[in-house]
């Protein structure tokens, strides 16, 4: 089945909404406006909820346009970050603590903010740790990215699971993924990007009732295309989402759509 999407238009696959913009930065300021729209509207109820931030080259322009919203309720925000590398020291220029600094200034604002940490002594116990946070903070709303690979989050195609049965795991990262870290200018080469991470997985990932997803570039225009045509697999976690399964793991999201995918060459 095949769809067309135009630029600046909305397109709709099964449960997906598409929205395809001229440029990264006009696609940034679309996800951006959809995030403040969806965490006035989560804030509404009077309640703290959580939020799931992803990091890496995606994310630049949304959380650039997302800085210049005033008045979005952070204060009732738990914030929460999807992954990271393990070994990785917190002041590496590509460790996901020092991007989140630099490029989520609204942390300081929320009423908590808790970090995958790739450098804790004991990473399985930090795993059990965090999902039993992530859990109890009902998270309501996720900002990610497509990998080039189709990974979400850090689940490369080879350990994407859709009925995985933990919620954060350590993972092996593929040679297509660490290529991409490299040519993105977060390391020098490949080679240099450790070859394990720390990532919620896809349960974890798809059982948020909000996902807006930002896509920027070129590079990875094929990723939308395999989202809207390749068979469901994990080869294109994505994928799964837009046919309103029944169950996508062990926490399902039936009926839950994806808000939409934002991107923009």
């Amino acid at each position: 089945m095949s769809t067309t999407v135009h630029e600046g238009k909305i397109a709709k696959f099964e449960n997906l909404k598409i929205e395809v913009y001229v440029s990264r930065e006009a696609a940034g300021e679309a996800a951006a406006n959809a995030t403040a729209g969806a965490l006035q509207e989560i804030a509404s109820a009077g309640k703290t909820f959580g939020v799931i931030f992803a990091t890496g080259a995606s994310q630049l322009a949304t959380l650039d346009a997302l800085s210049r919203i005033d008045q979005l309720p952070w204060d009732q925000v738990q914030g929460f970050n999807m992954d990271d590398y393990v070994g990785l020291p917190a002041d590496h220029p590509a460790s996901f603590h020092a991007y989140l600094r630099d490029k989520l200034p609204q942390r300081g604002q929320m009423k908590s903010f808790l970090e995958v940490d790739g450098t804790a002594s004991d990473i399985a116990k930090m795993c059990r740790a965090y999902a039993e946070a992530l859990r109890a903070a009902d998270p309501q709303l996720c900002l990610l990215g497509i990998g080039e690979n189709g990974h979400l989050a850090f689940n490369d195609p080879a350990e994407a699971d859709f009925n995985d049965p933990f919620d954060v795991r350590t993972v092996h990262l593929d040679k297509t993924c660490r290529q991409q870290q490299a040519a993105e200018g977060w390391f020098k080469t490949y080679e240099e990007v450790p070859e394990l991470a720390v990532t919620l997985t896809i349960p974890a990932l798809f059982c948020v009732p909000r996902l807006i997803i930002s896509v920027p570039g070129k590079r990875k225009a094929s990723v939308v295309w395999r989202t809207v045509q390749e068979p469901i697999s994990t080869a294109c976690p994505l994928r799964v989402s837009a046919t309103k399964p029944k169950s996508a793991g062990r926490r399902s999201r039936p009926g839950y759509p994806v808000d939409r995918i934002s991107s923009g060459r």
